[in-house]
């Protein structure tokens, strides 16, 4: 046999070879079947004493555009002492969207006692109504 033969069979040989290993379209069947219990996790997290975790937790809430995780978010950027989490719980209201979350930081923008969080909550607001 010639070289060409032998190559071209190798690659075909490989490229089935390799065919069993490709994407699984299931896994986003599998998340979404899920996403009731994720949300409640995620919501749960939010009242950890780990700021990482909450700051996570909010990011993924966002995301998710999760409106039950609306009032919780809102506590989070009322009351906590962090600015950074104060912050993600604002960018993630801009992401879900909602009228009561939008209004949510459009009032921190204005009242919050920090100028990082209110420089950064207006910035959030104005992106979210020039849409």
């Amino acid at each position: 046999m010639n070289r060409l033969t032998i190559l071209l069979t190798s690659f075909f040989i490989l490229l089935f070879a390799f065919e069993g290993f490709s994407y699984n379209p299931t896994l986003p069947e599998a998340v979404t079947a899920k996403k009731a219990v994720i949300t409640q996790n995620l919501i749960s997290a939010l009242d950890s004493k780990n700021e990482g975790l909450m700051q996570s937790a909010a990011y993924y809430l966002g995301e998710y555009k999760c409106e039950n995780a609306v009032i919780p978010l809102m506590k989070l950027l009322h009351s906590d002492c962090c600015e950074g989490l104060r912050v993600m719980a604002a960018l993630s209201l801009t992401k879900i969207g909602t009228e009561k979350s939008l209004f949510a930081v459009r009032q921190s923008s204005i009242f919050d006692h920090s100028d990082f969080v209110r420089k950064f909550c207006l910035h959030f607001y104005l992106s979210a109504t020039e849409k």
